[in-house]
């Protein structure tokens, strides 16, 4: 491993954040948000509904359009004990399109909130709101989930041997009698929408609404892509009008994205595994663009910049198959950059049609910090984010120590911080 990102310190990208600057709701409108423009190292203020003129006409800009789902369900035993199911990802069927179209019965991956007091039997609850009566979800604890599960072996490119994902969580097992409905609709019915756990309050209907973007499509984040939420019909018109062409990939956010670092040396930190899908067009247009993006919050930059690196390990593996497609969480810092960005998408593109692809779905670990080479993105559009995270660290790798001078602006400037907070364009 690069011994410079080895001994990073957490405590090194750390700042004062008051309890009173994190956003508890969004602003009624949402592109009237504060946007921080930062350009080659001067610090300005607008308003988010004004960003297409900081951007340069012709861009590519990409959004993960994922979906949030209801993914926490509460079960009470008949003891009275309250069960919190927390869906992270599925387990059978393992493709999330196949899981929401289930009849009857799914397994999915979870962490469950006092588990201690379910240690055996089923848990139910009814279903409300479906044609008829009697209708009830169980769930049933199958097995703890190991190392490796989710994803299964991995080649890294770099060093040719295989290594496992470290995801944990409950394997759970959900049931359900009703004859037509599918689990999409039986959680539609029962879920609640997970919303994030510093806002500290309990997730409102408006919710439902206000922590989507409005151009989500693909369930199966546990968050949202927050950077996003800025974005409106009338400011995606104002790119169009300038003919900045816009693109969607999707990233489903995994619970991962609130795990602090608790290790003092960020190689100490495990990055989850997150799922993508990327279609071949959008291959296409990267090359059009000659590799270069705008990518719209950091699930786009971590999807877009780990599809250098699949480049990098279908040139130098074709054989793989796609399910093993993953890039690894250190692979950056023991890959050697041998392959331009444009010849590594060549790569991936070469690679999908042998494949016969219209999509690739892939996963990945990667972690971006402080010496980090960006390969794709050369803006980013981001919230403000928590001290001592992995996502300051991937802000950090982009503008250098100027997050520091950011974030001290934004503080002054009155801006708010987090999922519901202002914005930021970033241009190094």
């Amino acid at each position: 491993m690069n011994t410079m990102v080895e001994d990073i310190k957490i405590s090194d990208y750390n700042y004062n954040l008051p309890d009173e600057r994190i956003a508890r709701y969004p602003l009624p409108q949402r592109d009237k948000s504060k946007l921080l423009v930062y350009r080659q190292g001067q610090i300005d203020t607008d308003e988010f509904s004004h960003l297409s003129q900081y951007l340069p006409a012709g861009a590519l800009m990409v959004f993960n359009n994922t979906r949030v789902i209801q993914a926490r369900l509460h079960f009470r035993k008949p003891t009275g004990a309250l069960i919190e199911v927390f869906l992270l990802e599925p387990h059978l069927p393992a493709a999330y399109e196949e899981i929401f179209q289930s009849k009857g019965k799914c397994e999915w991956h979870c962490l469950v909130g006092n588990a201690k007091k379910w240690k055996e039997g089923s848990l139910r609850m009814e279903i409300p709101g479906m044609t008829g009566e009697g209708y009830f979800l169980e769930a049933e604890l199958i097995s703890e989930a190991k190392s490796g599960d989710r994803v299964g072996d991995t080649v890294n490119s770099a060093e040719g041997n295989a290594e496992k994902t470290n995801n944990e969580g409950l394997i759970v097992r959900l049931t359900w009698n009703h004859p037509t409905a599918s689990f999409a609709e039986v959680l539609e019915a029962v879920g609640e929408l997970p919303i994030p756990p510093y806002l500290n309050r309990q997730t409102e209907a408006s919710d439902t609404v206000t922590y989507q973007t409005v151009y989500s499509k693909i369930k199966g984040s546990v968050a949202a892509p927050t950077a996003g939420l800025h974005f409106t019909p009338a400011v995606l018109s104002e790119l169009d009008a300038k003919g900045i062409q816009r693109e969607e990939l999707t990233l489903h956010v995994g619970a991962g994205t609130f795990k602090p670092v608790k290790s003092t040396l960020i190689s100490g930190h495990p990055m989850h595994t997150e799922h993508v899908c990327v279609k071949r067009s959008t291959i296409d247009l990267l090359l059009k663009h000659q590799g270069e993006a705008i990518a719209v919050g950091t699930t786009s930059v971590r999807t877009l910049e780990s599809l250098y690196y699949m480049g990098v390990m279908v040139s130098e593996h074709p054989e793989i198959s796609p399910e093993r497609l993953h890039v690894t969480q250190w692979q950056p810092y023991h890959t050697s950059p041998t392959l331009t960005t444009v010849e590594a998408l060549q790569q991936l593109a070469l690679y999908m049609d042998c494949q016969q692809l219209s999509q690739l779905r892939a996963s990945t670990a990667i972690m971006i910090a402080p010496g980090y080479q960006y390969h794709v993105v050369r803006m980013i559009i981001t919230n403000f984010h928590q001290p001592q995270s992995t996502l300051l660290l991937l802000v950090s790798a982009f503008v250098g120590e100027r997050w520091r001078d950011i974030y001290r602006y934004a503080l002054d400037h009155d801006y708010r911080f987090l999922s519901y907070g202002d914005s930021s364009l970033l241009i190094p």
